[in-house]
């Protein structure tokens, strides 16, 4: 068993390491404060080809998979969440396409995703529809001028990048629309330039501010038959690409957790009470030490599931382990920024330190992707089921 990085992930680990503190970094607080999308770190991305990691080299990409784009955010999520996030793109709506598309699908659309000459995002949740996907009501009938082709009327809300993206993953109903059976949903490649297709209300985000978030509005939109990703009634590839985006999640509570408690290590270093550092105190020394262990520990198993998610195992028997890595990084974050601002005390409760950012990050981290009461329910099946057992 080995532990350590390949030469090539070790160097990609430290090149963005190095671009992380000397342009991100700078440019965290602004993005934050304005809450316009960062291009110019977009562009830098491109250029340092971050934004092809996770897409295989005959499409344009570095192939170095999830676990190299998990490195890469984990590195970004240090400072900005935004940041990470616009990485992080680059493999949710391309999840299914990569899984289940077509090599005309994977030669059109994922090219463009690795030189940044396109964006894409991400459609499943709707208004009713949140963790209970299959209660979704965005519904695609079968266009009677096109055949194979279908209609698509709904709306998809949540959306991360939906005003930035070229084009959309969408998943819709094509059987039943009261069915909660399975196979009644089927995933769409939606260009944003066809009719119909429009973006509506942006939300008002607590954090995570730059990359917008809001609805995707599908009115009459007709989808070619070429554009229907998979198989009709194919909605386990919804939760096939969810499950594999378990560690990239996962890599943004990671990195969020570090660059918090790294920040607040070197202010209690500094910061002088009754006589001496704060960080003399042993009780201030303990809180460090629980959650350097609980970073550890959310290191390990984000990198076993990034492991485990480019093998392509990612489904139902391995999702106990790639829910655990989302669970424990995510409820990581939360509890690291947490402690970053208690330990500043009222200074890390100011703008004047990024510690209030990250406090308000993380808690998007614990929702997006599944909720951290999903990603107990699916390990506590794992267990029922035995696919997560010790005997």
């Amino acid at each position: 068993m080995d532990f350590t990085l390949s030469d090539e992930l070790t160097e990609l680990q430290a090149t963005v390491r190095r671009l992380a503190r000397d342009k991100v970094a700078p440019r965290a607080r602004e993005i934050d404060e304005t809450g316009e999308y960062p291009e110019d770190l977009f562009q830098l991305f491109a250029a340092s080809g971050l934004l092809g990691l996770c897409i295989p080299e005959e499409y344009g990409g570095s192939g170095a998979g999830i676990l190299g784009l998990t490195l890469a955010i984990e590195e970004v999520a240090k400072h900005s969440n935004t940041a990470a996030l616009m990485l992080l793109l680059t493999r949710l709506p391309t999840g299914p396409v990569m899984i289940a598309g077509s090599e005309e699908q994977k030669s059109r659309y994922l090219p463009g995703i690795a030189d940044g000459s396109l964006r894409a995002a991400f459609g499943l949740s709707e208004p009713g529809a949140g963790s209970d996907v299959v209660g979704m009501s965005t519904r695609a009938t079968p266009d009677p001028d096109d055949e194979g082709g279908w209609i698509l009327n709904g709306v998809k809300c949540w959306m991360s990048g939906v005003a930035q993206a070229d084009w959309y993953t969408v998943f819709a109903k094509t059987g039943d629309p009261s069915s909660r059976r399975h196979d009644s949903i089927t995933a769409f490649i939606v260009d944003r330039s066809s009719p119909g297709v429009s973006v509506g209300s942006l939300d008002r985000k607590m954090g995570v501010r730059g990359v917008d978030t809001g609805e995707l509005v599908l009115q009459d939109v007709r989808v070619p038959a070429g554009n229907v990703i998979g198989e009709v009634g194919g909605f386990r590839l919804a939760m096939l690409g969810l499950n594999s985006m378990r560690p990239i999640v996962a890599a943004r509570g990671i990195g969020l957790a570090e660059g918090a408690l790294m920040y607040a290590t070197e202010y209690v270093k500094e910061r002088k009470a009754f006589g001496g550092a704060i960080a003399d105190f042993q009780g201030i020394q303990w809180e460090i030490a629980k959650m350097a262990v609980e970073i550890e520990a959310a290191r390990l198993l984000t990198y076993r599931s990034a492991w485990l998610a480019d093998q392509g195992k990612f489904t139902r028997e391995y999702v106990p382990y790639l829910s655990m890595a989302k669970y424990h990084a995510s409820e990581c974050a939360v509890r690291a920024s947490g402690l970053a601002v208690q330990l500043l005390g009222a200074a890390g409760y100011m703008k004047d330190h990024p510690t209030e950012m990250w406090y308000r990050d993380a808690r998007q981290l614990t929702i997006v992707e599944g909720t951290s009461q999903v990603q107990l329910g699916l390990i506590a099946r794992g267990v029922l089921d035995r696919h997560l057992w010790w005997d």
